[in-house]
Protein backbone atom coordinates (compact mmCIF):
# COMPACT_ATOMS: atom_id res chain seq x y z
CA UNK A 1 0.00 0.00 0.00
CA UNK A 2 2.79 2.46 -0.23
CA UNK A 3 1.05 4.67 -3.09
CA UNK A 4 -1.83 4.82 -1.40
CA UNK A 5 0.26 5.82 1.93
CA UNK A 6 2.00 8.38 -0.28
CA UNK A 7 -1.09 9.99 -1.74
CA UNK A 8 -2.55 10.66 2.08
CA UNK A 9 0.15 13.08 1.97
CA UNK A 10 -2.04 15.24 -0.21
CA UNK A 11 -4.32 15.13 2.54
CA UNK A 12 -2.70 15.77 5.47
CA UNK A 13 -1.00 18.71 3.47
CA UNK A 14 -3.80 19.84 2.84
CA UNK A 15 -6.18 19.44 6.18
CA UNK A 16 -3.67 20.87 8.36
CA UNK A 17 -2.38 24.01 6.78
CA UNK A 18 -5.80 24.88 6.12
CA UNK A 19 -7.14 24.57 9.88
CA UNK A 20 -4.63 26.59 10.72
CA UNK A 21 -5.84 28.90 8.46
CA UNK A 22 -8.96 28.97 9.13
CA UNK A 23 -8.06 28.94 12.77
CA UNK A 24 -5.85 31.92 12.67
CA UNK A 25 -6.90 34.27 9.51
CA UNK A 26 -10.68 32.94 8.77
CA UNK A 27 -11.05 36.06 6.85
CA UNK A 28 -8.35 35.91 4.95
CA UNK A 29 -8.57 31.99 3.89
CA UNK A 30 -11.82 32.68 2.97
CA UNK A 31 -11.44 34.70 0.72
CA UNK A 32 -8.00 32.89 -0.62
CA UNK A 33 -10.91 29.69 -1.34
CA UNK A 34 -12.70 32.65 -3.25
CA UNK A 35 -15.41 32.84 -0.86
CA UNK A 36 -18.36 35.21 -1.57
CA UNK A 37 -20.70 34.23 1.81
CA UNK A 38 -20.35 35.89 5.05
CA UNK A 39 -19.79 32.75 7.86
CA UNK A 40 -18.80 35.03 10.46
CA UNK A 41 -15.73 34.96 12.25
CA UNK A 42 -16.30 32.14 14.65
CA UNK A 43 -17.71 29.35 12.78
CA UNK A 44 -14.50 29.53 10.30
CA UNK A 45 -12.65 28.82 13.38
CA UNK A 46 -14.41 25.64 14.33
CA UNK A 47 -14.20 24.18 11.54
CA UNK A 48 -10.28 25.14 11.31
CA UNK A 49 -10.34 23.12 14.87
CA UNK A 50 -12.13 19.98 12.91
CA UNK A 51 -9.77 20.21 9.97
CA UNK A 52 -6.37 19.83 12.24
CA UNK A 53 -8.05 16.97 14.28
CA UNK A 54 -8.75 15.31 10.34
CA UNK A 55 -5.12 16.07 9.45
CA UNK A 56 -3.62 14.97 12.45
CA UNK A 57 -5.67 11.75 12.61
CA UNK A 58 -4.63 11.68 8.36
CA UNK A 59 -0.74 11.77 9.77
CA UNK A 60 -1.20 9.17 12.50
CA UNK A 61 -2.45 6.97 9.99
CA UNK A 62 0.16 7.74 7.46
CA UNK A 63 2.59 7.09 10.56
CA UNK A 64 2.25 4.18 11.76
CA UNK A 65 0.83 2.76 8.12
CA UNK A 66 -2.39 2.14 9.36
CA UNK A 67 -3.54 0.29 5.91
CA UNK A 68 -6.93 -0.86 6.86
CA UNK A 69 -7.86 2.55 7.78
CA UNK A 70 -7.27 4.07 3.66
CA UNK A 71 -10.09 2.69 2.53
CA UNK A 72 -12.50 4.42 4.58
CA UNK A 73 -10.87 7.78 3.36
CA UNK A 74 -12.20 6.24 0.19
CA UNK A 75 -15.32 6.62 1.47
CA UNK A 76 -15.99 9.53 3.08
CA UNK A 77 -14.42 11.94 0.87
CA UNK A 78 -17.19 11.66 -1.81
CA UNK A 79 -19.74 12.41 0.53
CA UNK A 80 -17.62 15.33 1.55
CA UNK A 81 -17.77 16.30 -2.15
CA UNK A 82 -21.73 15.21 -2.49
CA UNK A 83 -22.21 17.96 0.77
CA UNK A 84 -20.18 20.44 -0.93
CA UNK A 85 -22.38 20.58 -3.95
CA UNK A 86 -25.08 20.57 -2.35
CA UNK A 87 -24.40 23.26 -0.16
CA UNK A 88 -23.18 25.29 -3.70
CA UNK A 89 -26.69 25.06 -5.27
CA UNK A 90 -28.05 26.23 -1.73
CA UNK A 91 -25.93 29.36 -1.36
CA UNK A 92 -23.79 30.06 -4.79
CA UNK A 93 -21.11 30.67 -3.13
CA UNK A 94 -17.58 29.17 -5.04
CA UNK A 95 -15.85 28.11 -2.19
CA UNK A 96 -17.79 25.13 -2.01
CA UNK A 97 -16.66 24.61 -5.75
CA UNK A 98 -13.03 24.78 -4.88
CA UNK A 99 -13.44 22.97 -1.87
CA UNK A 100 -14.82 19.85 -3.78
CA UNK A 101 -12.29 20.33 -6.45
CA UNK A 102 -9.47 19.69 -3.50
CA UNK A 103 -11.04 16.88 -2.07
CA UNK A 104 -11.98 15.25 -5.47
CA UNK A 105 -8.37 15.66 -6.53
CA UNK A 106 -7.27 13.51 -3.44
CA UNK A 107 -9.61 10.96 -3.91
CA UNK A 108 -8.73 10.35 -7.70
CA UNK A 109 -5.08 9.91 -6.36
CA UNK A 110 -5.69 7.84 -3.49
CA UNK A 111 -8.55 5.70 -5.36
CA UNK A 112 -5.90 5.45 -8.03
CA UNK A 113 -3.20 4.14 -5.82
CA UNK A 114 -5.35 2.11 -4.37
CA UNK A 115 -6.56 0.20 -6.87
CA UNK A 116 -2.64 -0.28 -8.45
CA UNK A 117 -1.22 -1.67 -4.72
CA UNK A 118 -4.42 -4.19 -4.71
CA UNK A 119 -3.17 -5.32 -8.56
CA UNK A 120 0.36 -5.12 -7.26
CA UNK A 121 -0.73 -7.43 -4.26
CA UNK A 122 1.32 -4.34 -1.91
Amino acid sequence: MKRTRLSLFYLAGYLIPAGFLLLFAPTFTLKLLLSNGDYGNVFPRVAGVLLIGLGVIVVQMIRFRAEMQYSTTLVIRPFFCACFIAFYFMSHDPFFVVLTAIVALGVIWTGFSYVMDKQSGT
